[in-house]
């Protein structure tokens, strides 16, 4: 048990860290808040292989090609330092837009290939382009041994290890699991947004992707797609994309690979959710 340390502003922190912790190791884990119990799971992880730990909590307004779902973002900063508190001795960075991108700040672009344009590439336009210039500011302000990142945005994931490749940046990306509630449900900051009815409706995304990994050894992929969406129909939500796609390239498989997953988005109301699950394992077909 202890107080997390907060920092808003560039320079205090970076005293701290690399003067006052010079030669520590250091775990960072780039969030928006509204923490949940999956978040805390990725800091005690990154608090058992480091020395030091950074949390940032910012929510990126370059991230977002929908203004109204940034406006409705929960921020709940009071609530996520408590339960970091909870957690132990935690470095809390948590800037305002100017401290991020500053009036000198130059816009990082980097092409994404294929990987930025499938599935959140092609509905949410430019929100890649967001996530890198953010995390990769980030980067450069907390200089980290290793940063951590959650595998419900498998996307995201091969976009940030993208990123270092073409940056040449010195940090390890350690993919954590997905943290699921009880029902099975993926643990995420929107789901506070969600009614319990709503959370219970949301429930056939997880569902679907259960039903698609039960029945890989019946259907070649295009057939257990179809199948999937057929599936996911008996529930309410609305769905924007199922994929099954190659784990390393993302491009949508014909025929069934080592890695083969599942990615989904669906909405529930305005709620928008996302989920995977792997198909088959990498060590056998």
């Amino acid at each position: 048990m202890g107080d997390s340390h907060v920092f808003t502003t560039v320079k205090p922190l970076q005293k701290r860290l690399h003067k006052e912790l010079e030669n520590s190791t250091i775990g960072f884990f780039p969030t928006m808040g509204a923490l949940h119990h999956g978040h805390i799971e990725l800091v005690k992880q990154a608090k058992k292989e480091n020395d030091v730990v950074v949390v940032s909590i910012f929510v990126n307004p370059t991230q977002f090609n929908n203004p109204d779902d940034l406006e409705k973002y929960p921020r709940m900063l009071d609530k996520d330092l408590e339960l970091l508190d909870e957690v132990g001795d935690v470095i809390v960075f948590a800037p305002d837009v100017k401290t991020v991108y500053p009036d000198n700040y130059e816009n990082l672009k980097i092409d994404l290939g294929k990987l930025g344009e499938t599935m959140e590439g092609e509905f949410r336009p430019g929100h890649f382009d967001g996530v890198m210039n953010v995390v990769k500011r980030f980067f450069d302000i907390v200089k980290p041994t290793r940063a951590y990142f959650g595998m419900k945005d498998f996307q995201q994931v091969a976009v940030i290890k993208h990123l270092v490749k073409v940056t040449n940046d010195p940090v390890e990306i350690v993919v954590c699991d997905i943290v699921r509630e009880e029902s099975g449900l993926a643990s995420s900051s929107r789901n506070v947004r969600l009614t319990e009815e709503q959370k219970e409706e949301a429930l056939i995304i997880i569902e679907t992707l259960r039903f698609l990994k039960s029945i890989v050894d019946q259907y070649p992929p295009q057939k257990a797609w179809k199948k999937a969406k057929q599936f996911f129909r008996k529930g309410t939500l609305e769905l924007e994309y199922l994929e099954i796609i190659h784990p390393l390239t993302l491009k949508r498989l014909e025929k069934w690979t080592p890695g083969a997953h599942a990615c989904i988005v669906a909405y529930a109301g305005e709620v928008r959710l996302l989920d995977n699950i792997q198909l088959i394992p990498f060590e056998e077909k």
